[in-house]
């Protein structure tokens, strides 16, 4: 007896041990993850940046992380203020819009019909659509669009997305967001090219997804996500509502503009919630994201079945990567499920391996995107998290200033579009018409980029003297001639 006593103190004093050693781990992961930022480019032997600095540059009042390893959130964090003007912090259950991180959850409600054999991914949506028909014409070539078509964005659907409505204003039903009628704010949803042709991303084809969930089942579409999708996720705080009234209101986040100055009326409001409405927090989506990860494994079927998990996460029919509200990536060797959201003064992005269980949800309340991919870089670089960090490391050279005063001046982009390169205290700027000036790096005597923007610029001097420019970026080139 008292043999067995001490083994049971000595097993009791090891689950301590172990679990101490567990949180001074993901203690030290939690601050070289907040102390490890850089930009998307970074130039060698510069030092990494701390996360609030960070959020000051890009005037971020609030940030919100979760971190998957394992098929298991180790930790989630807030940062900064919900609302600056209040001072209220960001907590873990602070509530973000989350744009078009809707789509990935409004896909787990398609397939649960699906599963239970109420709707056909396959068939022509106007079967199923009961309170408006989808406006065939001669630009569908005869082809009918399918449900699979609208939620991989192949159904040659237009308007990629929504600008919402200030809250008290007249809101739309969703049948005349379909129409273009008012109160909506957006043009009437129709035919661009035939389904099926390629992948053209629409935000119009999600929002007659809405429709079809709510004339199959006969309830409004949040109460409808709410029970089929929240609740057995284990989510209580989250919302589809628009406006979020089924919530504590002080939970919510106010969204600020790339300025930092607070939007009119807080936020927007979306009746398009299929495409932009979910009100959610990291710790939240986490659970979504390891949900998808367990289903597509086959560890569980409490969401999704094996079956309806890789359809979601595989590509369909396009070169985009997009399968059903999804996107996959194939990062070098690794895949990666993800979506990201934009709504105005919000933005938010989500990554999960398909394999192996990690991933990264990050949630902030400003006009900015770039404080994401810094975060997401420096999570996957303190994790390990094969090949979603992707370190892009510069050699700055120096160029005396003479040769950097040749290349000021205005250079034309589109008709009614400049591009003003400026020398200021020895260093070359560069600001897009009706833009923040942004610094340019030397890589070469004639070669600059862009700290936090994918492009880089090439000066080239004509047979006559004249310097033009070459812009690279977004996989091609262009050339841009001098004005001025």
């Amino acid at each position: 007896m008292k043999t067995t006593y001490t083994w049971a103190i000595l097993l009791l004093l090891l689950l301590n041990s172990l679990r101490t050693h567990a949180q001074s781990d993901t203690r030290e992961n939690i601050t070289k993850v907040e102390n490890g930022l850089f930009a998307s480019v970074q130039i060698e032997g510069e030092k990494t940046w701390n996360i609030l600095d960070r959020m000051a540059y890009y005037k971020t009042p609030g940030l919100s992380i979760a971190v998957i390893e394992n098929y298991r959130l180790v930790w989630a964090k807030g940062y900064g203020f919900a609302n600056d003007s209040s001072k209220t912090p960001v907590t873990t259950q602070t509530l973000f819009q989350a744009g078009s991180i809707s789509k990935s959850f409004n896909a787990i409600g398609v397939l649960k019909l699906v599963q239970d054999k109420k709707l056909d991914l396959y068939s022509d949506i106007n079967t199923y659509l009961k309170s408006w028909q989808f406006p065939y014409d001669s630009l569908a070539k005869g082809k009918k669009i399918s449900m699979a078509n609208l939620l991989s964005h192949t159904g040659g659907v237009n308007l990629s997305g929504f600008g919402g409505y200030q809250p008290g204003k007249p809101l739309p039903t969703i049948v005349q967001v379909l129409n273009g009628e008012k109160p909506a704010n957006s043009p009437r949803i129709h035919s661009l090219f035939e389904p099926g042709l390629r992948a053209e991303y629409s935000g119009g084809g999600v929002i007659i997804s809405q429709l079809m969930v709510m004339d199959i089942t006969g309830q409004p579409y949040a109460d409808y996500m709410r029970q089929a999708i929240l609740k057995p996720l284990g989510i209580s705080n989250s919302t589809f509502m628009q406006p979020p009234a089924d919530i504590n209101n002080a939970l919510l986040a106010t969204g600020y503009n790339i300025v930092g100055n607070p939007i009119p009326g807080k936020y927007r409001v979306f009746p398009e919630q299929a495409a932009a409405g979910l009100w959610t927090n990291p710790t939240d989506l986490a659970k979504f994201v390891v949900a998808v990860q367990m289903a597509y494994e086959g560890k569980s079927t409490k969401l999704l079945t094996r079956q309806s998990a890789r359809l979601m996460l595989t590509p369909y029919q396009n070169k985009m990567g997009s399968g059903l509200g999804t996107f996959v990536n194939t990062l070098d060797s690794t895949k990666y499920f993800t979506h990201a959201g934009s709504t105005v003064g919000f933005q938010s992005a989500y990554y999960g391996s398909l394999q192996g269980g990690n991933g990264v949800v990050v949630m902030l309340n400003s006009g900015s995107q770039q404080l994401l991919t810094e975060v997401v870089n420096s999570v996957a670089k303190v994790y390990g998290f094969k090949d979603l960090y992707h370190p892009n490391i510069k050699k700055l050279m120096p160029v005396s200033t003479g040769i950097l005063q040749t290349y000021t001046g205005q250079f034309q982009l589109a008709p009614n579009r400049t591009l003003t390169v400026l020398f200021e205290d020895a260093h070359l700027y560069v600001r897009m018409q009706g833009e923040m000036k942004r610094e340019l790096f030397a890589e070469a005597p004639n070669k600059f980029f862009l700290r936090e923007l994918p492009y880089e610029l090439e000066f080239v001097k004509g047979a006559d003297g004249v310097v033009n420019l070459t812009l690279y970026g977004d996989g091609g080139k262009m050339e841009v001639k001098r004005v001025k």
